[in-house]
């Protein structure tokens, strides 16, 4: 359990620079997810139901001009960054476990 900062850049322009903060690495990317659907959402407002899968979750962080994460190690009491293949990685890990796959 480290605390993790997401880093969101949906556009060119640095003033659409966004960031988050999670308990958790999987809740952060939990929340990759949540912006993905408000997305989802905004772009689909008369939509009774939002659903996805996660070839159209990865081609939407592709079209971001960046997105990243800062998790916090105990060890140093420093922040180490991953970049956007390795918050990939741990969404469909995490994804394959809640539709009951394993690792």
């Amino acid at each position: 359990m480290s605390h993790t900062i997401l880093l969101v850049q949906p556009g060119i322009l640095p003033e659409t620079r966004t960031f988050s903060d999670f308990e958790t690495v999987n809740e952060c990317m939990e929340g990759v997810c949540r912006i993905f659907e408000e997305h989802l959402k905004h772009n689909n407002p008369n939509a009774p139901t939002i659903t996805y899968d996660i070839r159209q979750l990865f081609d939407y962080m592709d079209q971001l001009a960046d997105i990243s994460c800062l998790i916090y190690q105990n060890s140093t009491k420093t922040y180490a960054p991953y970049n956007k293949e390795w918050i990939k990685e741990k969404i469909y890990v995490l994804m394959r476990r809640a539709a009951g796959g394993t690792n």
